[in-house]
């Protein structure tokens, strides 16, 4: 830990030293960005020279800093999709501090694009492989009962494969569902998951924005080897009180947002959800049992948002998330109760101060709590039986300190630490039994501390190339063992044309937590386990090359669309999995004394992936959306599994296709769908199923009239099925994955408030696609034997849905 303090002390003194290095004529402009009506801070919002390349991009806080040449006037501009570009002329003999705000525009028709930049050129930035949709895109995009759900939304885009039917699992470049960092407002989000994976945690109304990147990562970011997912909620509007949310089929949910004091110097966000499915199904399961069974499923998720400016320097937010899922089932008849739930607390605080106009700083102080619990009881009248209680989670206590220096138009530099304390409770068992009296079996809580610091500069050298490099230093300490790693970043581009230029990257990346799954579908029973002793940090490391061009003003489709191609390579090290048959849900023996360590249940191996990925994407304009091609080839190879040879993860996928259209008939209705198609999962299904005989070592003896006996039964008899997986792992691959959604939005709007209709239809084409495979035996007739078939069950056919949604 001294030595990532000594680096950031060392970086704090290059910054002064850069600093009384910079030349006297030469002067800042900086700022805040924010939203006009609301005074909602703007993330990266260009700010630029009108003509020229020279510009930055706001931070998170909407703040931007440029430092050019003395002169007595200057125009810059400032351009955001889905925003009115303005211009402003400003003398420029005296740094100056310009706050600027931007009116939302409605684009209908090509005649109202007022701007011929509406955002940073993807031909102009260094990153490669990041991918952020307007909040505004999403909601217009068809979604599952309704649902507007962001991580599905991802799942439409290159590079992102989807898990199993409905679900939001994301898998990026080959990589497993642990391999994202999820970080909403910095904090992590260790399961992301509603309804068993169905809908996601995250409330689209409480959102600012989203983004993804899967490659070249910034030097600020670690911890994971596959993706980032950054999510920001919302500030709240500091001018006045405005609501907005929705009535569904299956959830209902409620945004307020307004000022905090009369000065407008502060602002809250509160936003709630649920479902009321559990009522829905409370008369279904009543019906059915007489009144003897009760059972049902909810989840609700509530956000709130508070932020106060102390003055031009000093502003502070406080942010958090909760959300619970719970399931339970009673029958009176049985004497059984049975109830499971899990959910994610978070909470930040975060302090903005501002040093001078071209350093500005942001301290963090993070919470982040993932629980699971199970609970069973058996009763026999009034008499406990048996009770089982199961808990397993994770909680970090994090501090972060980050620096954005806008040193000159050609540099830009981020440097910062970070420090997370992790606990982890990977399992805890207690079990009560008449019999045995009361047994406990408790896995001690595992404390590590994760550290890292960083240094990562966006240079400029001309009008041709744009660099961004960096390097990230992390420490993982547990119990007796301490790993340190650098890992280095470089994204670079290169202006071949004025709208065209080739990009490339490398990333190392870290990653010191594990998550242990039977399913891999990224269900709540999964455990999530720290690197120790035994088990090694996973890395990876990924080069990727591509090109990326932006279409002019005069392209036969209209203004905005840009095109990226990218080709990438990404090995993995040290990734862990169950051995054959092993679980960590140890319960069948509760008497047994034997404690056993999770690291005896996995083994260790590596893995590979490697393709191409094709995004040709509008972002707004009357007609918007994108086109996304992936082809991908992805690998492990494990020593303890499938006889040590290499075989495809079940989400490796081969093709990848989405087209997703939104279309804007007029001020009142907007039509949308999307098509997706994939290659089937790669499975490992039984080949065939027979019936074998078991050990029964009890005898049971006939005795005969004179006392003698006259039967003794086998030590052996007839067993139940038994299944024959004797092909490699995961060579079965399953049909083809493919499904149309189609939604129409009608609009109402008056003068304080808007109202929205929305219908939808998910698979409108009732295509039948494949959610798990079984054997079972078919009869071909009398006197005839049966025959083994292999079976397909699909979840969801043709699913309509409605929802109404209000804005005031």
């Amino acid at each position: 830990m001294r030595l990532l303090l000594c680096i950031l002390v060392s970086n704090l003194f290059l910054i002064v030293d850069l600093s009384a290095q910079s030349t006297t004529n030469h002067v800042t402009v900086s700022g805040y960005v924010r939203e006009t009506g609301s005074q909602e801070a703007l993330i990266g919002v260009n700010v630029y020279l009108p003509g020229t390349s020279t510009g930055t991009t706001t931070n998170t806080y909407g703040f931007y800093s440029l430092t050019l040449p003395a002169q007595d006037s200057l125009r810059l501009a400032y351009s955001f999709v889905g925003y009115e570009t303005i211009e402003r002329t400003i003398p420029l003999r005296s740094n100056v501090t310009l706050n600027v705000l931007l009116t939302p525009g409605r684009v209908l028709s090509e005649v109202d694009v007022r701007a011929s930049r509406t955002e940073e050129k993807v031909s102009e930035s260094p990153q490669m492989s990041r991918i952020d949709v307007p909040i505004s895109q999403i909601k217009k995009i068809p979604a599952f009962l309704g649902e507007k759900d962001v991580l599905k939304v991802l799942q439409l885009m290159p590079g992102v494969q989807k898990g199993s039917e409905g679900q939001t699992g994301i898998y990026v470049r080959g990589g497993g569902p642990d391999q994202n960092l999820i970080i909403l407002d910095e904090a992590t989000v260790y399961n992301a998951n509603h309804l068993f994976g169905f809908f996601s945690v995250f409330n689209g109304d409480a959102l600012k924005s989203v983004e993804l990147t899967k490659g070249g990562f910034p030097a600020r970011y670690g911890g994971r080897l596959s993706s980032v997912i950054e999510l920001n909620m919302k500030d709240g509007n500091k001018e006045q009180l405005h609501g907005e949310g929705g009535i569904g089929l299956i959830a209902s949910r409620l945004t307020l947002e307004g000022p905090l004091t009369k000065n407008k110097k502060g602002s809250f966000l509160l936003s709630g959800r649920r479902t009321y499915l559990d009522i829905i199904a409370a008369p279904l399961v009543n019906a059915g049992s007489n009144g003897q069974t009760k059972a049902g499923y909810y989840f609700y998720d509530f956000n709130a948002k508070a932020n106060y400016d102390f003055g031009a320097q000093n502003k502070v937010y406080v942010s958090g998330y909760f959300g619970r899922d719970r399931f339970y089932a009673n029958d009176k008849r049985e004497g059984t109760d049975v109830g499971i739930g899990w959910g994610n607390a978070t909470g930040t605080l975060r302090w903005n101060h501002l040093f001078n106009q071209k350093l500005f700083s942001n301290l963090s102080l993070i919470y982040s709590n993932y629980e699971f619990r199970i609970s069973a009881d058996t009763r026999d009248s009034d008499t406990l039986n048996t009770s089982l209680r199961y808990t397993s989670g994770i909680r970090d206590l994090s501090a972060k300190l980050d620096f954005d220096y806008y040193l000159s138009p050609q540099h830009s530099v981020r440097f910062g630490l970070q420090t997370i304390f992790h606990r982890f409770t990977p399992s805890a068992l207690v079990v009560q039994n008449t019999s045995i009296n009361e047994f406990r079996r408790d896995v001690e809580a595992i404390n590590a501390v994760e550290s890292g610091i960083y240094a990562e500069d966006t240079w400029r050298p001309n009008e041709r190339w744009r660099i961004n490099g960096g390097m990230r230093l992390s420490l993982f300490t547990q119990g007796p063992v301490s790993y340190l790693r650098p890992e280095p970043r470089l994204s670079a581009s290169y202006q071949l044309l004025p709208n065209l230029s080739v990009k490339a990257s490398y990333a190392t990346m870290n990653q010191y937590i594990h998550l242990l799954s039977n399913t891999g579908i990224g269900l709540p029973t999964d455990l999530w386990v720290p690197t120790t002793d035994r088990v090694a940090p996973q890395q990876s490391r990924q080069v990727a090359i591509g090109i990326a061009k932006d279409f002019a003003d005069d392209f036969a489709l209209g203004k905005g669309f840009a095109l990226t191609v990218e080709g990438y390579y990404k090995t993995m090290q040290n990734i862990i999995n169950y051995k054959e048959g092993a679980s960590f849900l140890l319960i069948d023996d509760p008497t047994s004394a034997e404690r056993v360590r999770w690291e005896d249940n996995v083994t260790a191996g590596k893995g590979w992936s490697y393709g191409a990925e094709v995004l040709f994407q509008r972002k707004t304009g009357r007609l918007s959306g994108w086109v996304g091609y992936t082809l991908s080839w992805t690998q492990w190879q494990f020593p303890e599994l499938n006889s040590g040879k290499p075989f495809f993860p079940r989400y490796d996928r081969r093709h990848d296709i989405s087209v997703v259209g939104i279309y804007e008939l007029s001020k009142r209705i907007t039509l949308s769908g999307t098509w997706v198609y994939g290659t089937g999962n790669a499975l490992t299904v039984p080949v065939a199923n027979y019936r074998a005989y078991r050990h029964s070592p009890s005898i049971q003896t006939i005795y005969g009239r004179n006392g003698v006996p006259s039967l003794i039964a086998p030590l052996f008899d007839y067993g139940s099925s038994v299944s024959d997986y004797s092909q490699q792992k995961n060579s079965f691959r399953a049909e083809a994955y493919h499904r149309f959604d189609i939604a129409i939005q009608f609009h109402k709007r008056k003068k304080h408030h808007e109202r929205t209709w929305e219908f939808s239809l998910y698979n409108a084409y009732n295509r039948r696609n494949p959610f798990f495979y079984q054997l079972e035996s078919v009869s071909q007739g009398q006197n005839q034997p049966s025959r083994t078939a292999l079976f397909r069950y699909s979840v969801f056919p043709v699913v309509p849905s409605f929802s109404y949604n209000f804005k005031f």
